[in-house]
């Protein structure tokens, strides 16, 4: 019955896994309602380490995101938009014993039904999308976004949809 109980924490912790989690950090002195137009920095995009597809998926996103956001691509931009990714390999090793012995409790004996031992390997990246002004070329604002990538193409149009989106939701910054 206590393994029933702990299903629906279990469903909620896998269901956090795989969120995008996101931060930002801008200059705090720029004032962001001048910047409206937007052009993507090239030579900086073109040393992404990814594939062509997943760039231009990326680039199709931000595009879309920015479009919502009431923002138009320019050949004369307020703002230069380049991003750069990270990848790394994660591994969980997770212990599950289970039982009741002498001296244990519940859940730790070793001597009663046994236990198991479970491996996950995943990839976890992130993506990194800078908003510099054109003029200056400085950085102004910065977001990231952090979650676990997958390999179905199916799936990776959407993931990096969620990425991105989330991403720009917080930009520009809030006034304090």
């Amino acid at each position: 019955m206590k393994k029933l109980a702990l299903l629906p924490v279990i469903l909620v912790f896998l269901a956090s896994c795989s969120a995008v989690r996101v931060n930002s950090d801008y200059d705090s002195k720029v004032d962001f309602t001048p910047y409206k137009t937007y052009a993507f920095l090239k030579s900086g995009i073109d040393k992404v380490d990814i594939s062509d597809l997943d760039k231009r998926r990326i680039l199709h996103a931000i595009e879309d995101a920015m479009t919502t956001k009431g923002f138009s691509k320019s050949e004369t931009p307020d703002l230069l938009i380049n991003i750069f990714t990270k990848e790394r390999e994660q591994v969980d090793v997770n212990q599950f014993n289970a039982g009741w012995g002498y001296g244990w409790g519940y859940g730790w004996n070793p001597y009663f039904w046994g236990g198991h031992t479970s491996v996950n390997r995943y990839t976890e990246g992130t993506l990194y999308i800078d908003l510099i002004d054109a003029k200056k070329k400085e950085l102004i604002w910065q977001g990231e976004g952090e979650g676990t990538l997958t390999k179905d193409t199916t799936k990776k149009e959407a993931l990096i949809k969620e990425f991105v989106t989330k991403i720009l939701e917080q930009y520009p910054p809030k006034s304090k």
